[in-house]
């Protein structure tokens, strides 16, 4: 089985990605299984510096194929907030909760037309040789006024899917990974680096 060392330490992506990758025949390791690695510090702008940084350096320091990702919540109201920084939006020591409350707060006065928002995901995919791609995959959908749903995590349960008429927190595993911003990129990854990267 092709290994993927997915660089992040948050359990729900790890499982976002298993969910996607593992039925293609890729064993999915993560972060935590190389506590070893010094944590990768993101300093950059955008999406795509972000998921590079953390993508190049774990690729350097294990002589390994990784994939990285940066994604977050642009609210259009917010002028894009809280884009890179959406998951320390509320204070570097903050939660998900916290997070998102810190959303329905600014937006409390913003009526539901004016709600639109996406969440993006860019993947970053990193050979040892440096090689390197990048993917943006989005979601669009709109902010509630309440937390609405147990499942996922960050701003699921204030990100509302049209399509499906619910939050992102009410979905399965599985419908979330078909219309998610993390599964759109990554069926855009497989699709057009399969042969290259993941199966060999």
């Amino acid at each position: 089985m092709q290994e993927i060392i997915i660089a992040t330490n948050n359990p729900g992506k790890v499982q976002e990605f298993q969910t996607i990758l593992e039925p293609k025949g890729i064993l999915v390791k993560s972060l935590a299984d190389f506590p070893e690695i010094p944590e990768v510090e993101e300093t950059g702008t955008t999406f795509e510096e972000n998921a590079l940084l953390k993508a190049s350096a774990v690729a350097e320091y294990l002589g390994k194929t990784v994939l990285a990702d940066d994604s977050g919540l642009e609210v259009d109201a917010l002028n894009g907030e809280p884009g890179v920084y959406s998951a320390r939006y509320a204070g570097t020591n903050k939660n998900d909760r916290e997070n998102y409350l810190k959303v329905l707060g600014k937006l409390e006065n913003v009526p539901d037309e004016k709600r639109t928002a996406r969440f993006v995901c860019v993947l970053a995919i990193v050979q040892p040789t440096g090689n390197n791609h990048t993917v943006r995959g989005t979601c669009e959908g709109k902010i509630t006024h309440q937390p609405i749903g147990e499942n996922g995590f960050g701003y699921d349960p204030v990100f509302f899917v049209e399509e499906k008429g619910k939050t992102m927190a009410q979905l399965s595993k599985e419908e979330k990974s078909e219309i998610s911003h993390r599964g759109n990129a990554i069926k855009q990854l497989t699709n057009k680096w399969d042969d290259l990267f993941l199966t060999k």
